[in-house]
Order: C-alpha cells, then structure tokens, then sequence
C-alpha cells in the first residue's frame, strides 16, 4: 500500500469537461487523482495530459451504470491506498435536453428517459457513494461532492420572475432535485463525523452538455467543485452552492 498521507480524490465522469478541469485543480493543489472513465482510452489519454502538467494521476476504467465497476473501484482503492479523502460525484446525462428550447414537455417525458436519467444521475451516484463510505470514514476529513445544478431548485423553479422558471426539463431537473436532497439526507446522518456533504452548481458551462452559448468557460465550472472538496473543518455542510454563494433548495 501507497504511502497514504497524500489526499486521494475519486471522480467520476472525469475524462473531459468539468470532471476533467476538477482533477487538474485538484491535482495542482497536490492530491493524488482517480480519474474515472467510461471509456479506457479516452480516461488514460486524459490521465496523460494531466502527467504532462506533473498532476500525480492514475486513469481507471468506470461506468457509475456498472454496479461491479464499483467494487472494483473499492477494491483498488482499499488495497493500494487505503482510504478516500474526496469522492466527487461527477458522471451525469441530460437526455431530455434536446426539448429544451423553453417549451415543457412533461407530459410527454418518456419512462425510458425518466429511468436512464435517474439511473446515471442519482440511484448509481447513491450506490457508489454508499460502497465508498468506508474508505472515507477512514480520512481524516472526507469531503463528498454531489454535482447538482440550480435546475434542481424547486424555490426557483416555482418563481415566475426566476431566470430558470421557463426551463422545464423533467428528467434532469428533478434527478437533481432529488440528489440535492440524498445531499441533506447524508449530510444529516454524518453530522458528527468530519465528513462534509454538499451539492455543487458549476454554472452554465461550455461543455458538450452545456452548449457554445453557455457563459462559463470550464476552469470556472469546476471551481465549486473544488471549493467544497477542500472545505475546512469549520466549513459548511448539507449545503447547495455556486461559487461560495448558497443557493434556494
């Protein structure tokens, strides 16, 4: 086993976009990163990046949709550096953003699309994050980080003068809703330990998921993550942030 006084981040989803700015941040303030990736080749081609910059990475193939991927994550981390200081949860889709164009289409949203959505965004973030508990518990200050968004705001999407009132994408929206309140619900339960659980909104960022007309570029996307991940022990949790600034449940 690795020599485990360096903290260990785990992020999902991190091969491109916000997961893959997080990890550079991360890795340049000094943590040791698990990049997480679907995709072996595209997760390894990012880890190499991340070497050139002299960030202390290893690429590791995982699909928050593969319940043995989790395991086996376990499995690696416990045996080669036992313990997690920060698990971001990070993988996600939009499937119904493609309705988008501020037309609502409840109504219509397929199961197909509710369950996927679901799946990928809060039942496997909720699974991993369960069967990494232990090796958190094992840092000195574990952080978990639930990537949410303020379409997950019900105060806000219930405001006719909000500035997401008309953006009304069932399945997405309401996996973030509900994964800000697996946020409040874990927070609750580790209130008196020193691991800090909180959502992050990254902004309306250019990634693929976010479009060309979005007005963060991605280092600012990544920078609530970050924040929340290096939180002090007089930080805050069971909390729901943009860039320091708390945001309406």
């Amino acid at each position: 086993m690795e020599e485990n006084t360096k903290k260990v981040a785990f992020i999902t989803g991190a091969n491109r976009g916000i997961g893959f700015e997080t990890a550079r941040q991360l890795g340049k303030k000094g943590i040791k990163i698990i990049l997480g990736s679907r995709d072996k080749a595209k997760g390894d081609a990012a880890a190499q990046k991340l070497k050139e910059e002299k960030i202390d990475v290893i690429s590791f193939p995982f699909d928050i949709n593969q319940l043995s991927d989790h395991q086996k994550i376990y499995n690696y981390i416990e045996k080669n550096l036992g313990k997690l200081d920060i698990l971001i949860n990070n993988a996600a889709v939009s499937l119904d953003s493609a309705n988008v164009e501020f037309s609502n289409h409840t109504s219509t949203t397929s199961q197909e699309v509710l369950r996927k959505t679901f799946d990928t965004n809060f039942f496997n973030p909720i699974a991993l994050t369960q069967k990494l508990l232990p090796l958190i518990r094992k840092a000195p200050a574990g952080r978990i980080v639930n990537l949410s968004s303020v379409l997950g705001s019900l105060t806000l999407h219930s405001d006719p003068q909000s500035p997401i009132y008309e953006v009304k994408v069932l399945a997405y929206n309401s996996s973030k809703t509900a994964m800000n309140a697996f946020t409040i619900h874990l927070a609750h339960e580790l209130k008196d330990t020193p691991i800090k659980v909180n959502s992050a909104h990254p902004g309306w960022v250019k990634t693929d998921m976010g479009g060309s007309d979005a007005p963060l570029e991605i280092p600012d996307g990544a920078k609530t993550s970050v924040q929340l991940a290096l939180l002090p022990s007089d930080g805050p949790t069971g909390g729901y942030y943009h860039l320091g600034e708390k945001l309406p449940w």
